[in-house]
């Protein structure tokens, strides 16, 4: 049992002002595993006062120091991935192929900054003008519960690379990893303020950081419906922000895909983290010539992917996070039986032979239109659903008739044909055949999944302000 009952704010470990207490609980077993006392809308206050405080003496620190403090996070994290990767299995149900790549992921984060601040120019000549990119101020990173160390490290390194100070609200449902990850920012040695954490409820601790006059930039990712809140609130005071929102991906299978490669693929990409994913692949879109080929590959492959402990090696898909997230996905099996979708594997309730634990069924729907919830809507569990298209042009229609845009996927024997495709989408990153992950691209979404960029140069750019001086 850990009881969590400390905030970092200015440098050191303090009793928050806040005492509400949240429990927390494995979601493989349902059993209450800790709790974490809450920070509220005071130390909130204090965290940013810290920053604030920080930021003038961080600002004007050189690319040298900030190399040399992204490098000691680096190490400090990467010290302790083994009590980070058996934190994030207990408390968020990772399944062991996602937390082989999330702990050393959080770690990189920083080392690719690192590479981004090596060869960036702060200062640059620009016709009669000299023109210098300051750091906005103090940043407020407001991260959700499905990567938690991951998205913690990003948003730090970026902010740090650009000479602001952090304020930094996670996921209160990721208290034990967050307390682990830290412990492992604390040891790096900064500088009192240049980054505080609060354990905290959204409408508490993170409406305050939307709010607050003194944070100049809100970094989020998140459900849609939160960024706007944040958008809302932030408009008084004119913060930017990065919103890294919700996502409905679409998953196009060409009509010349080698099958034998593109399902096992196209099953990866729909249900990666569980199906928790904001860039998941959930709209699979089929072409109508080969839907009689198709259709039993999806169903024996989902079959195939074993569903629970993710103590298991062979575990691909988790638990959900919460008995609510559990019940919301639940909720949408049953609607697209509602809908009138043919259920092609899955269904309600928990796989066969798990009788505890918030475990999903791999679910996949067959004879879907776009027009469905269960094909408009976030899940945010592993459901997928098979739409019916009739050409090339059909397929892109269909992709890009969504709210969302974060990540699309084509697959395609043709890399040509997968590029023209791939061109065509209405999406801040399109994966043909699988791609590997490019940390230093930039990630975001089109139209209802996000504003702004993050990673790389494009990430760094959002934490500064160009200043023009004429003479």
């Amino acid at each position: 049992m850990r009881n969590i009952t400390e905030i970092y704010i200015d440098g050191a470990f303090v009793t928050p002002h806040g005492k509400e207490i949240a429990e927390l609980f494995n979601p493989s077993t349902e059993e209450k595993i800790g709790t974490v006392r809450l920070g509220d809308r005071e130390d909130a206050r204090a965290a940013i006062a810290a920053a604030r405080r920080a930021f003038p003496a961080f600002s004007r620190t050189s690319k040298a120091e900030r190399i040399d403090m992204l490098q000691r996070l680096a190490a400090a994290v990467s010290a302790r991935a083994g009590e980070m990767t058996a934190a994030m299995a207990e408390e968020y149900g990772a399944p062991q192929y996602f937390t082989g790549f999330s702990v050393p992921y959080a770690a990189s984060a920083f080392l690719k900054m690192t590479e981004v601040l090596e060869t960036y120019d702060f200062t640059r000549v620009i016709g009669r003008a000299e023109v210098t990119m300051q750091p906005l101020g103090v940043v407020a990173a407001i991260t959700p519960w499905n990567s938690n160390y991951g998205f913690i490290c990003a948003k730090l390194a970026t902010a740090l690379a650009a000479g602001c100070t952090v304020v930094i609200k996670p996921s209160e449902m990721s208290a034990i990893q967050t307390q682990l990850i830290t412990e492992c920012l604390h040891e790096a040695g900064l500088p009192k303020g240049v980054f505080n954490i609060v354990n905290g409820r959204g409408d508490v601790v993170g409406a305050e950081f939307s709010a607050h006059p003194d944070i100049a930039k809100v970094s989020f990712t998140g459900s849609t419906a939160v960024g706007k809140q944040i958008l809302r609130s932030g408009a008084e005071t004119l913060k930017r922000v990065t919103l890294e929102l919700g996502g409905k991906g679409p998953n196009i299978i060409l009509d010349d895909a080698d099958l034998d490669s593109a399902i096992p693929t196209v099953l990866m990409m729909g249900l990666a983290n569980s199906g928790q994913a904001c860039i998941a692949g959930t709209r699979i879109l089929a072409p109508e010539s080969r839907m009689a080929e198709i259709l039993p590959r999806l169903k024996a492959g989902a079959e195939a992917i074993k569903t629970g402990d993710p103590s298991d090696p062979e575990v691909k898909v988790g638990p959900m996070v919460s008995q609510k997230q559990y019940d919301r996905v639940q909720s949408y099996i049953r609607l697209g039986e509602e809908e009138g979708a043919e259920l092609l594997t899955g269904g309600p309730g928990r796989p066969e032979g798990l009788e505890r634990g918030w475990f999903v069924r791999p679910t996949i729907f067959a004879n879907v239109h776009n027009g469905m919830r269960i094909a408009r809507e976030e899940i945010f569990g592993p459901v997928l659903s098979v739409i019916p298209y009739r050409d090339e042009e059909d397929a892109i229609r269909i992709a890009n008739d969504t709210s969302y845009g974060l990540q699309a996927y084509v697959h395609s024997s043709d890399p040509a044909r997968a590029r023209r495709v791939a061109e065509q989408m209405e999406s801040g990153r399109v994966v043909i055949n699988g791609a590997p992950h490019e940390p230093l691209a930039p990630f975001g979404g089109f139209k209802q999944s996000g504003i702004g960029r993050e990673f790389g140069v494009f990430g760094l750019e959002a934490f500064l302000e160009p200043r023009a001086i004429l003479a």
